[in-house]
């Protein structure tokens, strides 16, 4: 048993992350606190990713002399999709955290329910 959970330990890890920034994302009133739970979230996706993309025994994806046939080496489609994606998420964070300084700066709070409230008046 303590073999087989520790071949897959890193998907474990994954969906640990994945179910706390859910948990952070659906249970905490502070929008700060629900940006860092996506954030976490997107680490989980862009880590579950990189570790499909992962061969046991394969090769960078650069031509080696004596080394022949494509099952020899690593895809590197889903690592170069991954760096997009890292980019795609400190971009949408940076956006995001500019607008949780608005809101600060307009409404004094980042708690949800207070925002809202504020927001309806």
């Amino acid at each position: 048993m303590w073999a087989q959970l520790s071949t897959h330990l890193q998907y474990w890890f994954i969906a640990i992350l994945l179910l706390l920034g859910l948990y952070g994302i659906l249970n905490k009133q502070n929008l700060m606190k629900k940006l860092m739970a996506m954030n976490i979230m997107q680490v989980a996706v862009i880590i579950f990713f990189l570790t499909l993309g992962q061969k046991a025994g394969g090769t960078p994806p650069v031509l080696i002399k004596g080394v022949e046939g494509a099952e020899a080496y690593v895809n590197p489609l889903p690592h170069a999709l991954m760096l997009t994606a890292v980019v795609v998420s400190l971009s949408t964070t940076g956006v995001a955290l500019a607008l949780l300084v608005r809101i600060y700066r307009h409404y004094g709070d980042l708690e949800e329910p207070d925002v809202l409230r504020r927001l309806g008046k």
